[in-house]
């Protein structure tokens, strides 16, 4: 690992161990997208990833390079849904077992998920009890590694590779924005953007009730809040990571926040005008240029989508108030 983890070679290497295991998701454009903004964009849909989501990257890469060595009685992992999944399922395709920590008020589509991939699952009150606590202890007690959903090289590697493979396929952008919750994909995409397109500006987007990333950012330490209220579930983190934070610091350009609202607006465009679905959480850095939250105009721009994991009656009720606002002529 290099002084800021990971590297560029790292996630390389991730993008090597991850061939044939999780899909190389498309990059869509959008007319009318485009002709809103006044830019360029370019979506990265991880939203049609396994598992429904970025985060099997870097649960695979974790633990394949743990279990590459022997040795280890399984993996435990805490999460709000996404990283939950991917861990179920990067350690059946591993060979291994899992155990996930999740909050009992998580999605019951996640939960579901998680389960259906062969994952245990130990629920926990999000309000009243600390579950990177409850991740350590359990690991202690049952001889299990601990892969938190974040703040690990490895992790963070693992999420690099969606950056890499959109700027392969997109080339050289002047904007990146990515979705920030504890800042492993909005880490690994920075150490990816350095390497492959340094004149591009990184910009992370939470949502509005959890805005610990921006806060940290401006004060240059990291700033813990409370359990945020919002929609976006996977960015319900209450502060960035030892690894995360670093890399944030060095390598981001600005972080935004949009409002439950601006999310809503966002998921409805999807729907409507791209005929593809994004969770809460997915549509952070879309919500943030819709909004114009950023400047884009006359600028190549590239927006990851994190994300499609959304209860179908839950989106329904979303976007039905939004979708008229969406459904504009392309």
């Amino acid at each position: 690992m290099s002084e800021l983890a990971p590297s560029f070679a790292d996630i390389e290497a991730a993008h090597r161990r991850l061939a044939g295991v999780v899909h190389r998701t498309p990059v869509l454009t959008s007319a009318t997208a485009d002709a809103m903004t006044g830019a360029r964009l370019f979506f990265k849909c991880e939203n049609f990833q396994r598992t429904g989501a970025f985060k099997l990257r870097g649960a695979y890469n974790a633990i394949a390079r743990l279990t590459a060595g022997g040795g280890t009685a399984g993996v435990t992992a805490f999460s709000s849904g996404n990283h939950a999944q991917a861990i179920a399922l990067a350690a059946r395709l591993l060979g291994t077992r899992a155990l996930l920590v999740m909050p009992q008020d998580a999605p019951q589509i996640k939960v579901t998920a998680t389960r259906g991939y062969g994952g245990e699952v130990v629920f926990y009150d999000r309000r009243t009890e600390d579950r990177e606590a409850i991740g350590r202890r359990l690991a202690d007690e049952r001889g299990l590694a601990l892969i938190p959903p974040y703040d690990h090289p490895d992790v963070m590697a693992g999420q690099g590779t969606t950056a890499k493979e959109l700027f392969e396929d997109a080339g050289d952008l002047d904007l990146l924005l990515v979705p920030l919750g504890g800042g492993g994909l909005l880490s690994g995409c920075a150490v990816a953007a350095r390497a492959l397109c340094p004149g591009c500006a990184v910009i992370g987007v939470e949502p509005l009730a959890g805005d610990d990333g921006q806060r940290s950012l401006r004060a240059g330490h990291i700033v813990h809040i409370d359990s945020p209220d919002t929609l976006a579930d996977g960015a319900r983190t209450q502060h960035l990571g030892q690894y995360t934070f670093p890399v944030i610091r060095s390598l981001v350009r600005d972080i935004v926040t949009v409002s439950d609202a601006q999310l809503v607006d966002a998921m409805a465009f999807f729907a409507a005008r791209m005929k593809i679905i994004v969770e809460p959480t997915g549509a952070l850095a879309a919500a943030a240029v819709f909004a114009a939250r950023v400047p884009v105009r006359g600028r190549r721009v590239g927006i990851v989508l994190s994300g499609g994991n959304v209860d179908p009656t839950h989106f329904a009720r979303l976007v039905l108030h939004a979708a008229g606002k969406a459904a504009v002529q392309c």
